[in-house]
């Protein structure tokens, strides 16, 4: 690892649960700040937009505002429209992140007037809930069954609240794939191009940067695989039976973010 000039953080399950600040984490992230690090939360959320997030998280103190926040629906749009210009999508999705899906022409299945205008071109699957519902994945599995695309914003099969760990989209993604025989193209962490969005935004190469996640899957060892120093924290989903069981070994474990600037003044 060079010389640190930037954290990526994510931020459910590390920074909060339920949006209420875990203990230390606004301490923590005003010493990165005070440090002169670039920071960029990267998160998987799919349920505000990244502004609705940057108001949540300033009202609870986080030195944020949205311009340091990079989410699984932004770098879908970007992707969207790189990869499939002009494309029509049908959203599955628990919250409405419209706003971040600027340029994605989204399809309204229920509203459609005919059975053409109705199979879009992607199907895009975000964040799961209650939207998930039988009708709901039933209508998606005939889209891709007609063609279309499937775009998943990530892979996450679960995350924790307030009221214990709850099932994600992983969950049912893995069904939606098998059924339709396709394999989804994932927008999110762990892809590759998800963590270079957010180098980029920070400026600094994989070798001078710092990921820290609850996830050692898709937070921690995906950024690793690009070069990028990973710092697993035991809070959020973390358990240690994946902590175990994970394909490889985390650079560096913290029991929660709070620890961070000591570990950044270790290896500083």
């Amino acid at each position: 690892m060079e010389s640190v000039r930037a954290v990526l953080i994510d931020i459910d399950g590390v920074l909060t649960v339920s949006w209420e600040p875990l203990p230390g984490a606004v301490e923590a992230l005003q010493r990165v700040r005070e440090a002169g690090l670039g920071v960029a939360l990267v998160t998987n959320t799919t349920s505000r937009t990244r502004a609705s997030i940057a108001e949540v998280l300033a009202v609870a103190g986080f030195p944020v505002d949205a311009e340091d926040i990079l989410t699984a629906p932004a770098a879908t749009a970007t992707f969207v429209s790189d990869r499939y210009p002009g494309a029509r999508c049908s959203l599955l999705n628990s919250g409405d992140i419209r706003e971040d899906l600027a340029g994605v022409a989204l399809l309204d299945d229920a509203d459609a007037d005919t059975e053409a205008e109705a199979v879009p071109d992607v199907v895009i699957v975000g964040g799961a809930g209650p939207e998930f519902d039988y009708a709901s994945l039933n209508r998606a599995f005939g889209h891709l069954q007609q063609g279309a695309r499937l775009i998943a914003m990530h892979r996450n099969l679960y995350w924790r609240t307030a009221e214990g760990l709850q099932l994600d989209t992983g969950a049912f993604l893995i069904g939606l794939e098998q059924a339709a025989r396709t394999e989804a193209e994932i927008t999110g962490k762990p892809a590759p191009a998800f963590f270079e969005a957010a180098l980029a935004r920070v400026g600094v190469g994989p070798g001078e940067a710092l990921m820290v996640g609850d996830d050692v899957e898709s937070d921690v060892l995906a950024a690793q695989r690009i070069g990028i120093t990973g710092v697993l924290v035991k809070t959020g989903k973390y358990l240690p039976e994946t902590h175990e069981s994970a394909s490889g070994t985390p650079d560096h474990v913290l029991e929660s973010v709070a620890d961070l600037p000591a570990l950044l003044e270790s290896v500083s």
